[in-house]
């Protein structure tokens, strides 16, 4: 074989030695491969396949070429050791396993550095889920506030009252045992109540939260939690069914804030039919 030849394949088979799994049999711009893009390398390359000294393990699309996987053969390695410096494809191997063991390396310090990250988190949401059960578990459970003691306009808490903000002065109802309600009856009631709302007289303003929740108890109606209450509130407004208006006034003026519910990115503090 030609010298030139002879001097590709001892490199090419030598790189084939430090690389098991595999190395394209022909590089390209971005990809080192065991023989360069040159027609004296394919033919190399050719002659390797032909002597069994590489063997082609599959073929992989590279936009559009398919590129050979290659692997040394026992008769390259044997080839290899006759032809080289024995010394030579040892360093190579040393070379070699010293780089993947830098690698290892780095990948073993990202994976701890994950774990230490998850375990944060862990250990983060593990103190966040008890507070946030005992959140929901209040408001599930939140009774009914006393009557409010502000009173921007005595006559604000009477149906057409012309001003939609102001604060309201409610009394807590008496509430009358009767039988469980479901989500479905709270709906009905709550649309039958802003029905009477509206057709009240002079009843021209939107029905104050507080307002509706205690219209849902006078007449001996079970008084759903305020949780129940904000969901079918928000059902009904995902449904197209009734307009939950927002609280234009300052935060520190809403009167009964535990009534007020987040509607996207406003507080919601009146209802009204659509």
């Amino acid at each position: 074989m030609a010298d030139k030849n002879f001097l590709l394949i001892i490199d090419a088979l030598s790189r084939a030695a430090t690389h098991p799994e595999g190395v394209a049999l022909i590089g390209s711009r971005t990809e080192a491969g065991l023989f360069p893009p040159t027609a004296a390398a394919r033919s190399a390359a050719e002659q390797c396949k032909a002597d069994g000294l590489l063997r082609v393990l599959r073929s992989e699309p590279r936009g559009k070429t398919n590129i050979e996987i290659a692997v040394l053969t026992e008769k390259g390695m044997q080839f290899l050791l006759k032809q080289a410096s024995p010394r030579q494809v040892l360093e190579d191997f040393v070379r070699i396993l010293e780089t993947r063991q830098r690698e290892v390396d780095g990948l073993l310090g990202q994976a701890k550095q994950m774990a230490s990250s998850l375990q944060g988190m862990r250990q983060a949401l593990e103190q966040v889920l008890p507070l946030m059960r005992r959140t929901v578990e209040a408001t599930a459970t939140l009774p009914t506030p006393p009557a409010s003691t502000h009173s921007y306009r005595p006559e604000s808490d009477r149906p057409g009252s012309p001003t939609m903000n102001g604060c309201l002065t409610l009394t807590a109802p008496t509430v009358k045992s009767a039988p469980a309600k479901t989500e479905a009856d709270y709906h009905l009631i709550i649309l039958e109540q802003l029905a009477e709302w509206h057709a009240s007289a002079g009843a021209s303003e939107d029905c104050p939260l507080p307002k509706l929740y205690r219209r849902l108890t006078s007449e001996g109606i079970p008084v759903p939690t305020i949780g129940q209450f904000h969901d079918c509130l928000r059902r009904l407004h995902d449904e197209h069914r009734i307009w939950l208006h927002p609280w234009t006034g300052p935060l520190y003026d809403l009167p009964e804030p535990a009534f007020a519910l987040l509607v996207g990115h406003e507080i919601a503090y009146y209802a009204s039919l659509r």
